[in-house]
């Protein structure tokens, strides 16, 4: 039988190219449910391509839109955070692509979880702000979670047949972004445009810039340690501009394992549908000779302050994640609205850190009340820059 899949947040970056894998293996997969936020127009094409079981849009404004557009396909239309979040316990779901940007993907994740519904886990942020739920929740109901950022997709490929032997430590790759080897003056300078130009991978905007800010990394970081349950001594970071290597795991006998590919998100998306089997593709095969060489080298963590605060988080934990998540996506949304510029973003994050008060064993609610208050802070501090 077809595996049907839901796929939270199918007008984003990962859910349009998990489109492209479901639509290359149609005989494999069918799509059962399709969410989006504010893009409408979008999620009306893709619900009359692959005519899914239900469709949500979480914005209340556009319910009438979609409804009209897909009623005589006799598609199911929903709206609102609410009925995304119970979507997922759909019985006719086998797996949730959970491709949610930001904090909004908690609560569909946790309530995945809950329903025994296999994440393929797209949404790095839920493991920042409560891994610790997010973890337990998955132990709970014995419910798998297969990681899709390429990073945590290579860890887990490297760890499969590795179940009783002691890791090390892992090492994430980081391309280093479009500012790699600017200087702090360069950095003031450059605008949310250049941010967007990724040297090597299609992302979305808020990743975009994560990903030249350095805290895509820190955060990937993060969720390291709640996927592999690892201490943060054990995890590194190390700048690799080619982005073939796209993690390492280092095994107590001083060997290495490593996995790599192109840079193309549509791999770890594939291999996270199909886990355990890998399928064929029409994608170009890594060629060494015309690569000629993989670099490596230290990222610059005073010039990229926020991958240190992001490690700073992960160490200090309780709700201190919750927060960095949080002041960095308000911080990123207002660069990219020109309201601050590109240095500021770690000021604001360092800011919120040190104002919000911390809470060493936090609950569902507390980090509800933490990302509102952090965000309310973030806001203040950032009408206070010029």
């Amino acid at each position: 039988m077809k595996k049907r899949i839901a796929i939270l947040g199918s007008t984003g970056s990962i859910g349009t190219q998990a489109l492209e894998v479901v639509k290359a293996h149609i005989d494999l997969f069918v799509v059962e449910v399709l969410t989006a936020y504010d893009n409408f127009d979008l999620l009306i094409r893709q619900a009359v391509e692959f005519k899914p079981n239900a469709v949500v849009i979480g914005n209340d404004d556009h319910y009438q839109k979609v409804r009209e557009a897909l009623d005589p396909l006799n598609i199911h239309v929903y709206a609102g955070d609410d009925a995304i979040q119970q979507i997922v316990e759909m019985e006719s779901i086998d797996l949730v692509l959970m491709a949610i940007v930001g904090f909004k993907g908690l609560n569909p994740t946790i309530n995945a979880l809950n329903n025994r519904k296999p994440l393929a886990m797209a949404n790095k942020e839920s493991l920042v702000i409560a891994g610790d739920i997010v973890a337990s929740t998955a132990l709970k109901t014995g419910t798998p979670i297969i990681p899709v950022d390429s990073e945590h997709s290579a860890i887990f490929q490297c760890l499969m047949g590795e179940l009783n032997n002691p890791v090390e430590k892992v090492m994430l790759t980081a391309s280093g972004g479009p500012f790699r080897g600017y200087t702090k003056e360069a950095l003031t300078k450059v605008t949310a445009k250049e941010s967007l130009a990724h040297p090597n991978w299609k992302m979305g905007d808020k990743v975009s810039v994560d990903s030249a800010t350095l805290i895509n990394k820190g955060l990937e970081a993060i969720e390291a340690k709640w996927l592999f349950g690892l201490q943060p001594s054990q995890i590194e970071v190390i700048i690799h501009p080619q982005s073939i290597v796209h993690s390492l795991v280092y095994f107590t006998d001083s060997s290495v394992k490593a996995q790599l590919s192109i840079p193309d998100m549509r791999l770890p998306i594939q291999f996270a549908l199909s886990y355990p089997n890998r399928l064929g593709n029409n994608l170009p095969s890594l060629d060494l000779l015309q690569i000629s060489a993989l670099t490596f080298e230290q990222p610059d963590i005073e010039i990229f302050r926020n991958l240190a605060l992001a490690f700073e988080a992960m160490k200090k934990g309780g709700n201190t994640p919750c927060i960095l998540n949080a002041a960095n996506e308000t911080a990123v949304d207002a660069f990219l609205h020109d309201r601050i510029g590109f240095v500021n973003i770690p000021e604001v994050i360092e800011k919120c850190i040190e104002q919000i008060p911390f809470i060493e064993k936090s609950g569902m609610e507390d980090y509800v009340e933490t990302d509102n208050i952090t965000r309310i802070k973030a806001n203040e501090f950032i009408k206070t820059i010029r």
